[in-house]
């Protein structure tokens, strides 16, 4: 099968055709969420027809146009549900009409996290198993299940896809959703410099004089004895081992698969993760799989293709 598809994030889209389990052609995008998605979309749609142009595609040849969105999504109308705080005109776009008229196909739209959890398993790290969680450590957290091969949605759409937004810290900080102490208020790379700022003995740290607080810069950092960044890693490994362990336990997977940029560092990650698991997840019939990610980011891009079949059948 021959899709169009589009990673659309905060500050970025990818925009790509696809075959089966191939990304032929992919055009990257500078995207700003906060300015809407309506501005965006002539850029989107000129980017799929240039690409058909140089791959020597037809767009005629492709079974539609997936959307893979940063927010709650409804997969079977096309439209988007909630954005928390990105793209925050997108639930009053008519999505499929306006893929019809730019691009003449037809439109289908999903959590991202979702559509890289399908690709993680129709060409990476998923492979075989048909109850499966993912975890994706980025700017936020993201996550998505699948159950006897098929997505968690929900009546509202939510379920599987908030992992990030589960409650780790009832007296934690006030996450962007609205809720205290998610997983992703405490430990993600957007609350990192807060984070960093606000843990005793900071201006002590190495870390005080670096300009980026991002997860390379506290590994870098910690890995010439900074005994601060080891405390401050140490924490955000604490909570992404209680929210494995808590996916684990509401989802029921064979396999957790972990994704996203601060995966880079799955060395000093992993080990922690699989520890965790394997002593406090009670999985009477064996243990979970943790694995990573293995389709880097392309895996939103590659799961266009068996949302389409999904829909198709």
């Amino acid at each position: 099968m021959l899709v169009g598809a589009i990673d659309l994030g905060g500050t970025h889209a990818t925009c790509a055709l696809v075959r089966d389990t191939e990304v032929l052609a992919r055009e990257t995008l500078t995207a700003c969420g906060s300015g809407g998605l309506a501005p965006f979309l002539p850029r989107l749609a000129t980017s799929i027809r240039n690409l058909s142009c140089r791959s020597g595609i037809s767009l005629s040849d492709c079974a539609g146009l997936v959307l893979g969105f940063c927010g709650i999504a409804d997969a079977d109308s096309g439209r988007v549900l909630s954005t928390n705080g990105k793209y925050d005109d997108a639930p009053g776009i008519d999505l499929p009409g306006w893929c019809e008229t730019e691009l003449g196909l037809p439109f289908r739209i999903e959590n991202d996290a979702r559509l890289a959890l399908l690709g993680e398993r129709v060409a990476g790290a998923a492979r075989g198993y048909d109850d499966v969680v993912m975890m994706t450590l980025g700017t936020g957290i993201g996550g998505a299940a699948m159950i006897g091969r098929k997505l968690v949605r929900g009546k509202h759409y939510q379920a599987g896809c908030l992992g990030g937004h589960l409650a780790i810290h009832p007296r934690g900080r006030r996450c962007t959703c609205g809720a205290i102490g998610c997983a992703e208020s405490e430990a993600s790379t957007w609350v990192l410099p807060t984070l960093c700022r606000e843990w005793p003995g900071f201006e002590q740290s190495e870390l005080v004089r670096e300009t980026a607080l991002d997860f390379a810069t506290l590994i870098r950092v910690m890995e010439t004895g900074d005994v601060i960044a080891e405390q401050i890693l140490a924490h955000c490994l604490d909570v992404w081992a209680a929210l494995a362990v808590s996916l684990i336990h509401a989802y029921d997977p064979e396999v957790l698969v972990m994704g996203g940029g601060i995966m880079k560092s799955a060395d000093r990650i992993l080990p922690v993760i699989r520890e965790r698991v394997q002593n406090f997840a009670w999985t009477p019939w064996g243990k979970v799989r943790v694995v990573a990610a293995e389709c880097g980011d392309q895996a939103t891009l590659l799961g266009a293709v068996p949302l389409l079949e999904e829909f198709q059948v």
